[in-house]
This record gives structure tokens, sequence and C-alpha cells, in this order.
């Protein structure tokens, strides 16, 4: 069993200047999770979800410059109820018809406090918007890189304005349990 190596600022410039983590890497989809959170009812009632089908992948050059995107598809979001997971889909939320896909292109990673802070943009209902987030980084051999992190989106900014008497937030989190193994 490989022990976990948590990355620290110190210690991710240093994987990446010498190169160990360069080459092409490829979404482990099985070991990753994508989620979601929000608040709905004014704020008493939380609704979480998970995106069933994604891929992603990305590049360290041997620079150590970093750069990946993860696609999601919308339309396999499952907050355990058919009903709601539906109305997620249609022209009120996602937009599945039109707009299959939410995508994350990771633009820079760079060393942040205890872990790195994440920059990209990220693209819902054929709107783009920058992103930052912070997360952690666990470098568990030279062939696996783990990520986790939240990102915190207003969801109006992408068109999901749908809310009945305003009790639903537009204030969503996106979870990102994401798992990159060497190519």
């Amino acid at each position: 069993m490989t022990e976990s190596k948590q990355t620290t600022s110190p210690a991710l410039p240093e994987l990446l200047r010498d190169g160990k983590l360069a080459g092409s890497w490829t979404l482990d989809v099985a070991r990753s999770e994508i989620g979601l959170r929000s608040k709905s009812m004014w704020g008493m009632a939380s609704v979480k979800g998970v995106f069933r089908d994604v891929t992603g992948s990305g590049t360290v050059s041997a620079a150590g410059d970093v750069a990946g995107t993860i696609t999601v598809a919308a339309a396999s979001v499952d907050t355990k109820n058919k009903k709601r997971d539906e109305h997620l889909r249609s022209a009120d939320f996602f937009d599945v018809a039109r707009t299959p896909d939410i995508t994350f292109t990771a633009e820079r990673v760079t060393p942040s406090g205890d872990g790195v802070t994440v920059t990209g943009t990220l693209t819902v209902r054929d709107r783009t918007h920058p992103v930052s987030f912070a997360a952690r980084v666990s470098v568990p051999g030279e062939a696996q890189v783990e990520l986790d992190g939240e990102i915190q989106v207003n969801r109006a900014e992408f068109g999901l304005t749908w809310s009945p008497l305003g009790s639903a937030s537009v204030h969503n989190t996106i979870t990102v349990h994401a798992v990159f193994t060497r190519q």
C-alpha cells in the first residue's frame, strides 16, 4: 500500500521543477467525483448531488506549468430525486438538450498556503467565467495526483436563475475530488 503524500507549498514547486510530474495525465473517473451543493427552501434545506459522467485530462510541462480540462455531462446529475434531476436537466437549469456539457479549463496551478490555487474558466450553458479556487493536492507516487477543492459559484452568472418566490439560493458549491493518473 502506497502512503499518500500531502504536498505543501514548498513541496509542490519542487515536484513540478524537478520534472517528476511532467507529462500527460488522465482523470481516473472511477476514483474521481464532481458534486454540487445548494440551499433551497429559503436556505433551510440542503440539496446535494453528483455528476455520474465526468472526463478529464491535463498536462504538466517540463517547466512545471499545469493545464487541463474536466468535462461533466450535465445530464448525469444525480441528487437521488428523479423529479428534481429531470428539472435540473431542463431549460430552467442546465438545458442539457442545448448545452450538454459543463467544462472547467485549468490554466494555472500555483502553490498557495498549504495547497494550491487553481485558476481557469468554468463554462455552463455556453457562458464562460473566470474561476479560482483553493485545493489540496496529494501525490501518492509519481503516477498519481489527487486534487480536492470547492468552487463557489453564483449560478445566476451562468443563466441558471429559476427560483420560485426566491426560495432557491443562487450561491452554489461545486465539490471536486479529482484523481489523475499518468498516461
